[in-house]
């Protein structure tokens, strides 16, 4: 295959991978002649309309230093393959990605939208005598297969199940394995299975995950052998005055054990319990960090804990909660060299008790990073709701902790909205159980709206959004949000958000300059962490408003504080009035309009449904044209398994010294009840 180096030039250009030429000026270059590198010279740039010696210059100089990018779109482009990939291969194999891509094709594999087809088309272009058992293609389909695995929420598999998944591509599984082992690319594991010959079977994970996964269960076992009581019984019966005994259990827990768990849909007074730990630290003068996995549940964590604390005498102080990114330090985007955290085993967090909110959404490499930061002696409260949706990345660290049986658990059931009318916390209930029960009609907190099909359920999103909401209940703005289980289809994120943006916030017009399709007063998400981001970082899944556009930048309002968002980063920022069930995890709004369309129907499930009924705060509109797909899912279809080694790592005694159950470490789930609310 040859093409020509105008079709590579152009691309390049079309690609915006020269810097300060857009497309209007791309297609002034091709008339102008200026069709490749050879062309590019000072005095060619200097006579084009408009272009001044000093610009021509300044767009010379931004040529010669986009040069290593130019090197890689002429590999990439000849083959298929697109221009645009061409940042994210060098953030994911460094400035020199064309020379190391001509020494391993298959590297191309890092990114996770490219092929096997399209890797393997680049091998055969850079050596036309390459053969398909290649080692170095063996390894590099391990580390992809496990990838994908990992992009599934896997941390490890069973190496049969790996080999199984290689072999369309023509290559011996085993052998591959031992090739992506022998490379340090990924860890072999023998993990213990649940049989009666009490025989184990090979597992392999990628090396990051398996060392995460590691680190969970080493810290958590260091943080219980370490802990001392933080305060007496008394004293935590004391501040948890107005709790029923099962939470004031919680809060004795808390204070006893290094690690200790507490469970509960929404209702059931998760928040007012961790308000009496809040104010049992204060009381024993303890420092307390209140942390949660996004800038969202964050403030919202705040404001129940602020509640909480006034359903109470009103009088404990506390620090505002924070992200966990925040609360680590974080002070660089992942994928970029150095450390991530300023908090870690050198130099870890200042606070005798941790408190985790929204625990489901615990990834492994989060969570690892979370506690190898937590000193001895420090007391870890995780709170969570494990009939939740797991975390978008890789694990299942609530779930495997609660399995593990190791540490004290206290699983809030009774529901104390129930007596105040929560028509939500009623529904959701239900749906954790396994039922899915009809909505009063006379009551306004939950309304069902049937839909014929996709295009009639975003019809009614629309006037739902922009009419119903706002003229019955007055909430408007970021006090309603739209959630869907997809992103394609006339209900998905991407039609809904067009839609709702020509109505809510249509053009920039004259007053405002647009970036990227973002206007001043959209509602927008980031898609992925930016830690580093000025003034403050933000996290995936964050929804925010933008408030400024200005010289290709956009200055987005998000609950963390304002971020000035630009470059590549605006790639990873879409439209937000609606998103996916994921992003919506760990927040809550004034009042949901939950889509289930009929292209929902395969990836319906209980977890799925019970978090995206569980956003609403006081109004939840459910625009229902799944037809019998939803019951059956919300009947049938729990949480999809995934394969981890955490639970296994925690409930083995090789694992740590202490690793056997004490006496002092209560492994049942309490279930009992009685009074008090969140």
């Amino acid at each position: 295959m040859s093409t020509p180096a105008s079709s590579v030039f152009a691309e390049f250009c079309a690609a915006g991978l020269w810097p300060g030429v857009g497309t209007s000026f791309a297609e002034q270059l091709a008339a102008a002649g200026i069709t490749g590198p050879e062309q590019v010279t000072i005095a060619n740039l200097a006579a084009l309309p408009k272009v001044t010696d000093k610009r021509a210059n300044r767009m010379y100089t931004a040529w010669i230093g986009a040069g290593q990018s130019y090197e890689l779109a002429g590999l990439l482009v000849p083959q298929d393959i697109p221009a645009r990939w061409v940042p994210r291969l060098m953030d994911a194999l460094g400035d020199a990605a064309a020379v190391v891509l001509r020494q391993d094709p298959w590297r191309l594999l890092a990114l996770p939208d490219a092929t096997v087809a399209q890797a393997d088309r680049l091998a055969r272009f850079v050596d036309p005598r390459v053969r398909r058992e290649d080692h170095r293609r063996a390894r590099a389909l391990v580390d992809w297969t496990l990838a994908r695995f990992a992009r599934d929420g896997h941390t490890a598999a069973p190496v049969d199940v790996v080999a199984d998944a290689l072999r369309p591509f023509g290559i011996d599984g085993a052998e591959a394995v031992d090739a992506a082992v022998a490379a340090a690319g990924a860890a072999a594991l023998t993990v213990a299975v649940a049989d009666p010959t009490g025989a184990g079977e090979r597992w392999i994970a990628r090396a990051g995950l398996a060392a995460a996964e590691d680190a969970i269960a080493r810290h958590l076992y260091r943080l219980r052998r370490s802990a001392a009581t933080l305060a007496g019984k008394r004293a935590a019966r004391t501040a948890s005055k107005g709790l029923d005994e099962l939470q004031t259990s919680a809060v004795v827990a808390a204070a006893e054990h290094g690690v200790s768990l507490l469970t509960g849909g929404p209702g059931t007074g998760k928040s007012r319990t961790v308000a009496a730990v809040v104010a049992m630290c204060a009381a024993a003068d303890k420092s307390i960090a209140l942390a949660a996995p996004t800038g969202r549940a964050a403030k919202r964590l705040s404001e129940l804990v602020a509640e909480g604390n006034r359903a109470g005498d009103g009088s404990v102080p506390f620090d505002a909660a924070t992200t966990i990114h925040r609360l680590l330090g974080a002070r660089r985007a992942s994928g970029e060299s150095g450390s991530l955290f300023e908090h870690d085993e050198g130099n870890p967090i200042d606070a005798r008790m941790v408190v985790v909110d929204e625990a489901s959404m615990l990834d492994v490499e989060l969570a690892a990073a979370l506690l190898s930061a937590l000193p001895d002696g420090t007391h870890l409260l995780i709170v969570g709701d494990p009939a939740q949706l797991p975390s978008i990345g890789p694990g299942r660290v609530l779930g495997d902790v609660l399995e593990s049986g190791a540490f004290p658990v206290t699983a809030l059931t009774t529901l104390y909205r129930q007596s105040e009318g929560g028509a939500i916390a009623r529904l959701a209930t239900a749906v954790r159980g396994g039922e899915l029960i009809p909505a009063d009609p006379d009551d306004r907190e939950v309304v069902i709206v049937p839909a014929a099909g996709s295009d009639d359920a975003a019809h009614r999103v629309v006037q739902l959004v922009t009419d119903s909401i706002p003229r019955v209940f007055g909430l408007v703005g970021e006090q309603v949000q739209v959630v869907t289980p997809v992103h394609r289809g006339p209900a998905g994120t991407q039609a809904l958000n067009r839609a709702l943006k020509a109505v809510l916030n249509p053009g920039g017009g004259a007053r405002h300059a647009t970036v990227r399709g973002f206007d001043v007063g959209d509602r927008v998400v980031a898609t992925a962490n930016y830690l580093d981001a000025e003034p403050t970082g933000y996290a995936n899944g964050e929804v925010g408003t933008v408030v400024d556009t200005a010289d290709k930048t956009v200055r987005v309002a998000f609950p963390g504080g304002e971020s000035e968002i630009s470059g590549k980063a605006l790639n990873d920022l879409l439209h937000g009035w609606a998103v996916t069930v994921h992003r919506a995890q760990g927040s809550e709004w004034d009042a949901v309009v939950v889509v289930l369309p009929p292209e929902a129907g395969r990836l319906l499930s209980r977890p799925l449904v019970y978090t995206a009924l569980t956003r609403a705060r006081s109004h939840l509109s459910v625009v229902h044209a799944a037809g019998p797909a939803l019951a059956r899912a919300v009947r049938q279809v729990g949480e999809r398994p995934r394969r981890t080694r955490l639970s296994s790592l925690l409930a083995s005694p090789s694992s740590d010294s202490a690793a056997t159950p004490r006496d002092d470490v209560p492994s049942d789930r309490a279930q009992r009840t009685p009074d008090g609310a969140d």
